[in-house]
């Protein structure tokens, strides 16, 4: 399909450097490529704490990828593959074979260049052994799908990087309202997701969401939109409790974005800081619904409406301030958070409920899920200091900063991130495999004293003091990209 937008005549071959100079300038070469990832057999899905099997796909799952190199002076400097996934989250199996076959199939790429990120859409394959009871018989097995899955990123990310050429680039931000905070708190001092909000003990939710929309664009030598990653601070599970294979909000924004744009704008969906917000409404629900009933739509219509008309607005504003030399850098920061402390109290609790399980297949997640924190805290009674170990990546394209971490990260972490950034504009990504498992969530200090699913031991890895230490790290590796030579 032709585009129909091009990018203005009138910003074509002007450079601009506002923040730094005109020498930290680089030639951008982008790639980039759409892959369908959906499974051809039956698969167990993701998402839900029981089994679940999916026989259909309602909507193709894909992986956008974007590849970036710079040249200076003729001479690569710099690169970055960029792969976003319809899934849950991105398990350590998926991103080594990811990274071993693109590796194997294209010898330039460095291996801890490799980012790839989630969706978090409830629709999506298990990708990890173990984590459930899958049947045998007749079920695709998360290896199966791993190597599947491995070998279509791999080789469009090759095809991607053999297609790669002189690219202009520009960001925007626009304003999509689609996610609300999911953590209702009471009197006491309790707070519990999804929690009821008509009770006389409601207080409120815990804390804000985020609703801009950032976006960061890429045209080829012609002027055709080519990729965009749009960074929305809300998991993709509008759809989430189905047996059935989707995309969940993506899949119409994609395609609205394609019949716009034409199919050869990929699109990187980004999941900003979002471990605390959903797409389901809290309150005023049936508002909601007579607003969908009226303007004919679904509530999934109706949030990737809100996320293209974003877009739409960002990408005006983008194609104002179109440049073609822009600094660029990626940086990757080995970093050791501690483990959240588990008390005497909490690893009791967790043993009892760990118990009713013990004897039942069908609810291997739920006993894995306690039972995880029964030997943290052996461990933490050894005097054994487990750490949790992660990839910290930051891009600066321009003045955009991007950070990616492997967390459901609690919006407020993201919040003091963008604050803080020197950066015009900051994407805070999650649920980016990264050398690392993804870490849970990664709730604040209110959310710990409220409890409830996502805060308590069971949910988390670390906790706000490692969560801290994410955002100082992150916010000074930003810094020093604004710095760089």
């Amino acid at each position: 399909m032709a585009s129909r937008h091009k990018v203005p005549r009138l910003f074509l071959g002007i450079v601009f450097v506002l923040i730094a100079s005109a020498a930290n300038a680089a030639e951008l070469r982008v790639g980039s490529a759409q892959v369908d990832i959906t499974p051809d057999r039956p698969t167990a899905l993701d998402g839900q704490r029981h089994v679940r099997i999916a026989r259909e796909a309602a909507t193709p799952i894909t992986a956008g990828i974007v590849v970036i190199d710079a040249t200076e002076d003729g001479q690569a400097r710099e690169q970055a593959v960029l792969i976003s996934c319809d899934l849950v989250h991105i398990h350590p199996d998926v991103l080594k074979s990811v990274r071993e076959k693109i590796c194997a199939r294209v010898a330039e790429i460095v291996p801890n260049r490799i980012v790839m990120t989630a969706t978090h859409t409830h629709t999506a394959p298990v990708t990890g052994e173990g984590e459930y009871d899958i049947p045998a018989d007749g079920v695709m097995q998360p290896r199966e799908y791993v190597e599947f899955l491995s070998d279509r990123i791999a080789e469009a990310t090759a095809e991607a990087w053999r297609d790669r050429r002189p690219a202009k680039v520009g960001w925007g931000q626009g304003h999509a309202v689609v996610g609300q905070n999911r953590r209702a708190v009471y009197a006491d001092g309790s707070a519990q997701m999804y929690g009821g909000t008509q009770s006389p003990h409601f207080r409120g939710l815990e804390a804000r969401e985020e609703h801009t929309a950032d976006v960061l664009f890429f045209w080829d030598p012609d002027d055709r939109l080519i990729a965009a990653a749009i960074d929305i601070w809300c998991p993709a599970q509008e759809m989430g409790s189905l047996s059935v294979i989707h995309a969940d909000y993506w899949h119409p924004v994609r395609e609205a974005i394609h019949r716009e744009f034409g199919d050869q704008a990929v699109i990187l969906g980004w999941i900003g800081a979002a471990g605390d917000i959903s797409p389901h409404a809290m309150y005023d629900k049936a508002a909601d619904e007579r607003l969908y009933k009226l303007r004919g739509v679904t509530r999934l219509e109706e949030l990737g409406r809100r996320i293209v008309h974003a877009f739409r607005d960002a990408y005006e504003v983008a194609s104002r301030d179109v440049r073609s030399d822009v600094p660029f850098h990626h940086a990757v920061e080995e970093l050791v958070l501690p483990y959240r402390v588990i008390t005497h109290e909490e690893a009791k609790a967790a043993r009892a409920e760990m118990e009713k399980f013990a004897d039942r297949p069908e609810e291997r997640w739920n006993f894995l899920w306690h039972e995880r924190v029964v030997y943290r805290f052996e461990r933490q009674q050894a005097g054994i200091q487990d750490t949790f170990n992660m990839e910290l990546h930051v891009l600066r394209v321009g003045d955009v900063a991007a950070a990616f971490n492997p967390f459901e990260l609690f919006a407020e972490y993201g919040l003091r991130m963008k604050a803080r950034s020197p950066a015009v504009q900051t994407f805070v990504v999650q649920l980016a495999g990264a050398g690392a498992y993804s870490g849970g969530y990664l709730p604040t200090e209110r959310a710990i004293r409220g409890g409830g699913y996502s805060a308590v031991p069971q949910s988390t890895l670390v906790g706000p003091e490692g969560g801290q230490i994410l955002v100082d790290r992150t916010v000074e590796l930003i810094g020093r990209l604004w710095t760089a030579p």
